[in-house]
């Protein structure tokens, strides 16, 4: 081939391949974004039954274009507790099924329509003021995108057709099929993208690079490599979610290979139910019947072992249980916010929630733990309030990291207002956490210098403190089931809680029943849950006033 060949077939290939992917992912992105959470919800909700769950990760995975899309949900649903294992493989065998409507898409010669695609949607994306006008846009131009890439991928190989070495090599992948598989498996694991390569496998046969049963061979290693995205979305996840992960590489290796001993009878069944000869070659030298047989070979491959693990899914479950085995426990580690989930920004607020109730424990248990020595001199819980605040630490550091570079991807306006209300929860949080741990510091000094309160100024403590802690749960609790409107005139009672009892100590340090140490601690007390009263009705305001809730009381 001359240079100029070699530059065709390089800027074609990577050029062409580019625009395919962009296309595939804007068109997946935005078919997600116009679902909204309804596909989430039937995910999270529907899945019970394993066959009802198969169809539902059928259905999802045919909605957005993207297998991914739907294994990493999965694995974020696992991981938060929501899904089973089971349930979680079931819904992958769907969603292997779902995503090969990319490849039947891609199988219809409909080029010609890329062009006034891509013209539409970008009038639809600039001039459109409608939210779900412009998601329509971003799809058209998706698609577009799309097929052009693919024609342009085509034309790019055009060349190789005469070279020998070329030919020589996919011969080769005809005659050792193992080959074949890996080769496809690494290819998809480089692009992380079984549809781009998929589409590369299509433009090679197509081209008469590659006849059908080498072609068919790429496309089960394609298969496997798929498997890579939501194992790398397992990383850091629980041990659940990684077995989730693992199940679906299992799913598409084991099924891969038993499929290599029957893959000459699936070829001739395929080309028996598909018009056409796969191999026919047209003057020009292309093959114009062989993708939708490629296609086709993709659905049947995913369709049949669908099939034949549906009834067995408990049994893989199991198997994954025994090989990914327990993670030694670090409550200290974000575990479940792995920056892979925000492939899919949906999954990945909902994730970065769960963690934030998580932190909204923490801090409950050191109000709690402070408070019962305070009524009732309960010293079991004032070991952990030093733990639990630096596991605060931890949470708001690595939450409002997490929170920062998700607010940076693509989202919708819905998910950018539920991270802005989390920002100022999770700071609130860090403050409460802060306070508990000066009332124990307080506490310490307490015990070391053996004050006693006055019995009016426990009593005192008591009412405050009880107060506080049913303000802090009825807060928390509302955000845990999305309230959006709180009561918040505990905080009212807790300002003039302190206000009173202030003026009531001033007259019993006059009256000498109380000595200056204790009162100073006794003021310090109640200063500090006055304040964690204040964090509380910042949390509330979050809630209640939603995006524009950047307000709240001094600190």
């Amino acid at each position: 081939m001359t240079s100029s060949d070699w530059f065709n077939l390089i800027a074609g290939l990577f050029g062409g391949l580019g625009l395919f992917i962009f296309g595939m992912k804007l068109m997946s992105e935005a078919l997600q974004k116009s679902a909204g959470q309804g596909l989430k919800k039937a995910l999270e909700k529907l899945t019970s039954n394993r066959f009802v769950g198969t169809f539902v990760g059928l259905a999802v995975t045919a909605i957005i274009q993207s297998s991914s899309a739907t294994t990493v949900m999965v694995v974020g649903f696992v991981n938060a507790g929501l899904m089973s294992l089971t349930q979680a493989l079931s819904v992958v065998l769907g969603a292997n099924l779902g995503t090969t409507v990319t490849a039947q898409l891609i199988a219809f010669d409909i080029h010609a329509f890329a062009l006034p695609a891509i013209a539409i949607g970008m009038m639809l994306k600039m001039f459109s003021k409608d939210v779900m006008k412009q998601y329509w846009g971003e799809i058209l131009l998706g698609f577009g995108m799309l097929f052009i890439g693919m024609e342009i991928m085509k034309d790019g190989f055009v060349p190789l057709r005469k070279t020998d070495g070329f030919r020589d090599m996919f011969v080769f992948f005809s005659s050792n099929p193992i080959l074949a598989v890996s080769a496809g498996a690494l290819l998809t694991v480089l692009v992380q993208s079984s549809s781009a390569t998929i589409g590369i496998t299509i433009a090679l046969a197509t081209t008469g690079l590659i006849d059908f049963y080498g072609a068919c061979a790429l496309v089960l290693g394609e298969n496997i490599g798929t498997t890579i995205t939501a194992n790398l979305a397992a990383i850091g996840t629980n041990r659940t979610a990684k077995q989730a992960a693992f199940g679906h590489f299992l799913l598409n290796f084991i099924g891969v290979v038993y499929m290599l001993f029957i893959l000459r009878y699936l070829v001739d069944f395929v080309n028996y139910v598909t018009p056409g000869d796969a191999d026919l070659v047209a003057a020009d030298g292309s093959k114009p019947n062989i993708a939708r047989h490629i296609a086709n070979l993709h659905t049947m491959f995913n369709l049949i072992n669908m099939l034949v693990f549906l009834p067995f899914i408990h049994y893989l479950a199991r198997l994954c249980e025994v090989i990914i085995k327990p993670d030694k426990p670090d409550e200290n580690r974000m575990v479940r916010l792995s920056d892979n989930i925000m492939s899919t920004p949906s999954i990945a607020v909902e994730q970065a929630k769960k963690e934030v109730l998580r932190m909204s424990g923490y801090a409950g248990s050191m109000v709690e733990a402070t408070g019962k020595y305070l009524v009732n001199g309960d010293e079991s819980g004032l070991a952990d309030v030093k733990v639990f605040e630096g596991h605060l630490d931890t949470f708001d550091k690595e939450i409002s990291a997490f929170l920062v570079k998700l607010s940076m991807k693509n989202i919708s306006q819905n998910s950018a207002n539920q991270i802005n209300k989390m920002h100022h929860v999770v700071h609130n949080l860090e403050k409460i956490g802060d306070y508990s741990e000066s009332i124990y510091n307080s506490i310490k000094k307490i015990r070391k210098k053996q004050i006693v309160f006055s019995p009016e100024a426990n009593e005192e403590l008591r009412e405050i403190y009880d107060v506080v802690q049913s303000f802090y749960r009825h807060t928390m609790n509302c955000f845990m089931n999305g309230a959006l409107k709180i009561d918040t005139e505990d905080e009212d009672i807790i300002d003039s809680m302190r206000k009173r009892f202030k003026k009531n100590h001033v007259k019993r340090l006059n009256a000498g029943e109380c000595t200056i140490d204790a009162g100073l601690i006794y003021v310090d007390i109640l200063n500090c849950l006055e304040k964690i009263g204040d964090h509380t009705f910042n949390i509330a305001q979050v809630l209640m006033a939603g995006e524009s809730a950047a307000i709240g009381k001094p600190h």
